[in-house]
């Protein structure tokens, strides 16, 4: 056996020598709490304390906020105002007080009487007519005569005769207004209107001069 292998058997005694030496020694070191102490010794605290510390929980989202309602402050009851001072009136006069001389007032003017309004005239009432007649049986006018040739041809009508009666009754003129148809029985009622008397017509109980028409009827019986 040589030197140099003698020299490296007791190299590799020496080794495990030592990894049972230090296995040893660590094993003890964890029993008495020496390696926790060198630790805590060696790494930071802060290091520790992250390795150690487990990781905060993720915060959850925030609720809305609850509106809350806000109480009307009570009004606050009103204070009666502050009593004002009142300025009294002295119904007797001052001893001192000037005195005032009281004018006479001028005179109203005298008020006008109203002036009445002039009646208005009434109209005039209508004048009372009367007019003339030839059926009173004082004057006994005849009837006129029926023509004996229109009896025969059947001839018979109406005639309106107008005559003008003076204020004394007599007749001032007669003429035929209205014709029957026939000649005969025209001129008959002509003829005998000539020869008859009147009641003169009157304008508020007064005679006057005045027209008329005399109406004359000829019918076969």
């Amino acid at each position: 056996m040589t030197i140099a292998s003698v020299n490296a058997s007791n190299r590799n005694l020496w080794i495990a020598g030592g990894v049972l030496v230090f296995h040893a020694a660590a094993l003890w070191a964890l029993q008495s709490g020496l390696v926790r102490r060198a630790v805590e010794v060696i790494v930071p605290v802060s290091v520790l304390a992250e390795m150690v510390t487990p990781p905060a929980p993720q915060p959850e989202p925030p609720k809305p906020p609850t509106p809350v309602l806000r109480q009307p402050h009570p009004a606050k009851p009103s204070l009666p105002p502050a009593p004002q001072p009142v300025a009294r009136i002295d119904a007797a006069p001052s001893p001192n007080a000037p005195t005032g001389v009281a004018e006479p007032q001028p005179p109203a003017p005298p008020i006008a009487a109203p002036v009445a309004a002039a009646p208005v005239a009434a109209p005039p009432a209508p004048p009372r007519i009367e007019l003339p007649s030839s059926d009173a049986d004082y004057l006994h006018n005849p009837k006129p005569a029926y023509p004996a040739m229109s009896k025969r041809m059947g001839e018979q009508g109406k005639v309106l005769v107008r005559v003008l009666i003076g204020a004394d009754g007599s007749l001032i003129e007669a003429a035929i207004t209205q014709s029957s148809g026939y000649e005969r029985l025209d001129q008959a009622a002509l003829s005998a209107v000539r020869q008859w008397r009147f009641v003169p017509g009157k304008r508020n109980g007064v005679a006057v001069q005045m027209a008329h028409q005399v109406p004359i009827n000829f019918v076969l019986e």
